[in-house]
């Protein structure tokens, strides 16, 4: 399919809602380059793709292909939160343990109540560092861990909760190299969740993929100037998501400061490190094919691939943190690892589960209805949690399963 905006892919019938939405990003609200794939019952209905990949690309060159990859920011939480989920399914994780018992460098400046549950839940108190990291220590995989266990909780642990949007990556990533015998998340991703089901994911990109990078694989991103975190408050708190990002004593600030400066996105160094917080790189398709295989059958390099079992999905969703959130200010709600629907990160229904990711990516599932969706962009905006594009294809598959889509 081919319109006036560089649009190519298809869509099962039914669906027509989400390619018109997915054009009026284009037209209406700024789009440079993006996709969109759509997975029902494990089957995918939307594979969607337009513009260009790198926003740099004046001369509008270099277009958006079937499979290129970007830079997903906080979506990539929401796959690495299987990681630890899957553990716990297998026995070799106990998420009602001290941090400490699998780690015990971690336990040091009151951090021995931290229990397993409270990294993934974001009530662990560790939203921020002290001595934030620069980019060269935030992507040595052992400089970023032990700032965190040199650090002392901003609150009790378990007592209140606060997105930890950096911190969150070298906690789970280090939990998962003492669990797993020196293996990061990044590498447990590539062997067990995106070589199973053939995804284009990847939290460390591979040196040849880098290379491919540079030959139209991987897209760059656009990066804006600094900006609030949040995408303008549904609430009415004392005190604003801009008021407290403009204070740089508040946690809201240095939670997002963790690292100073934040590294360039577009940087092969990045790209290569893993960072289960910030630096996963996706396709579309596998973000949703992803969230797919948590709720259900898909096929795979093997047919009939599933990741969660129906237990370890409703873990992934149960409301764990509810109510202001220390560090985003308007209200949140987290299950175990995963964002859940609500007005700060407005998803299909109640049941859905999933992550956006800062400046406009997202990938989430709802059980229910047997969606799965994944929605990446090279054109990065100030929202952390619900992005105008992201929001309108939402709203256009709901359209269209209210409509009637098979």
């Amino acid at each position: 399919m081919d319109t006036d905006v560089d649009v190519h892919g298809t869509v099962a019938e039914g669906f027509e809602p989400v390619r018109d939405a997915f054009v009026g990003n284009f037209t209406a609200l700024g789009e440079r380059g993006a996709a969109v794939a759509v997975y029902r019952g494990g089957r995918k209905v939307v594979d969607l793709w337009g513009g260009t990949r790198d926003v740099d690309d004046t001369a509008g060159t270099r277009p958006w292909r079937r499979g290129t990859a970007q830079v997903v920011r906080s979506a990539t939480k929401g796959v690495a939160a299987a990681v630890p989920l899957l553990l716990h399914r297998r026995g070799e994780l106990d998420l009602d343990a001290p941090v400490g018992e699998y780690w015990p460098e971690f336990k040091a400046h009151g951090k021995e109540r931290v229990l397993v549950r409270h990294v993934l839940n974001h009530r662990a108190g560790l939203p921020v560092l002290d001595r934030p990291l620069t980019p060269e220590d935030a992507l040595d995989p052992l400089r970023g861990p032990a700032a965190v266990a040199a650090q002392a909780p901003v609150w009790e642990p378990g007592t209140d909760h606060g997105y930890h949007a950096l911190t969150y990556g070298w906690l789970l990533d280090e939990l998962v190299r003492r669990v797993s015998g020196g293996r990061g998340a990044g590498q447990w991703i590539a062997d067990e969740i995106a070589r199973p089901l053939g995804l284009d994911l990847w939290v460390g990109l591979p040196a040849a993929e880098e290379a491919a990078g540079r030959a139209g694989r991987v897209g760059r991103l656009d990066e804006p100037e600094p900006s609030t975190p949040g995408n303008g408050p549904r609430l009415r708190p004392k005190r604003s998501v801009t008021e407290a990002y403009q204070d740089p004593d508040s946690l809201t600030r240095r939670a997002f400061a963790a690292i100073t400066p934040f590294p360039d996105q577009n940087d092969p160094e990045y790209r290569a490190a893993a960072l289960p917080a910030a630096n996963g790189i996706a396709t579309a398709e596998a973000l949703a094919r992803f969230y797919a295989a948590l709720i259900g059958e898909v096929d795979g390099v093997t047919r009939g691939v599933r990741l969660f079992d129906p237990a370890t999905m409703e873990l992934a969703r149960a409301e764990e943190s509810a109510g202001p959130d220390r560090i985003l200010v308007v209200g949140t709600r987290f299950g175990l690892g995963y964002m859940l629907h609500g007005s700060a990160s407005p998803f299909l229904s109640p049941g859905s589960f999933g992550h956006p990711g800062r400046g406009g990516s997202l990938g989430f599932a709802d059980p229910e209805a047997g969606i799965a969706l994944g929605y990446v962009t090279n054109g990065f905006r100030k929202t952390v949690t619900a992005d105008p594009r992201a929001q309108a294809l939402v709203r256009a598959v709901r359209t269209s399963l209210a409509q009637g889509a098979a």
